[in-house]
């Protein structure tokens, strides 16, 4: 067994980041990697991860049906009218991460939200662009595809989507396969991914600086 892989009590090997709580392997198990299609599903995956930094992932299952209540079930539309009685409100809330800047973020990218949908037809449509397939690389931190959406969705005034926020959005919503090598769903994860994804698209080269003469 590697340093990426955990053998459960029920004999199968995991992704060693999920350890043994019930919630965290039941996430692992069904939900870590598998495509998302639905917008408000993907809407909330960029918002939870927003949320998660500088906290544990689980800190977040553990509140996401509070956040879902709080946050209309993460409906873009819905979000994008909330005001400052509604931020007040949230604050408020002990159910959920009471941050103001990350909530505020996340009325905003809401309505960034809108514009994308309304530009792209779905943010499906437009996240998928990024997707990646690429042998595994040991949970690097960031990849070129996550700077690369960063860099964009930044640009069309969304906030909280720095580059690592986003390659564990990649990761959750199976823009990349990081289920380790022997992980006892990476087959499971893959097929769904082959089947439901658009092909992988190569990202515009970056051009290079000239060099000096000197």
């Amino acid at each position: 067994m590697t340093r990426f892989l955990l053998e459960g009590s029920d004999s199968r090997a995991r992704c060693s980041w999920c350890g043994t709580d019930p919630l965290y392997v039941a996430y692992h198990d069904d939900e870590w990697g598998r495509p998302v299609t639905d917008d408000a599903r993907l809407f909330e995956k960029v918002c939870l991860e927003g949320f998660q930094s500088g906290l544990s992932w689980l800190t977040i299952l553990k509140k996401r049906e509070n956040f879902r209540a709080a946050f209309a079930d993460f409906d873009p539309a819905q979000v994008a009218r909330f005001g400052k009685r509604d931020v007040t409100r949230l604050l408020a809330d002990a159910g959920i991460v009471r941050h103001r800047g990350k909530i505020e973020s996340t009325i905003n990218n809401a309505q960034r939200a809108l514009e994308l949908i309304e530009t792209e037809g779905s943010l499906a449509a437009y996240f998928t662009r990024y997707r990646a397939d690429r042998p595994f690389p040991g949970w690097i931190p960031v990849s070129a595809e996550s700077k690369a959406l960063s860099k964009d969705l930044k640009k069309r005034g969304w906030s909280f989507v720095g580059p690592t926020t986003m390659y564990a959005l990649s990761q959750a919503v199976g823009l990349v396969n990081d289920h380790a090598p022997g992980c006892h769903v990476w087959t499971a994860v893959e097929k769904r991914r082959q089947a439901e994804l658009p092909p992988a698209v190569a990202l515009p080269a970056t051009p290079r600086a000239p060099r000096s003469k000197a």
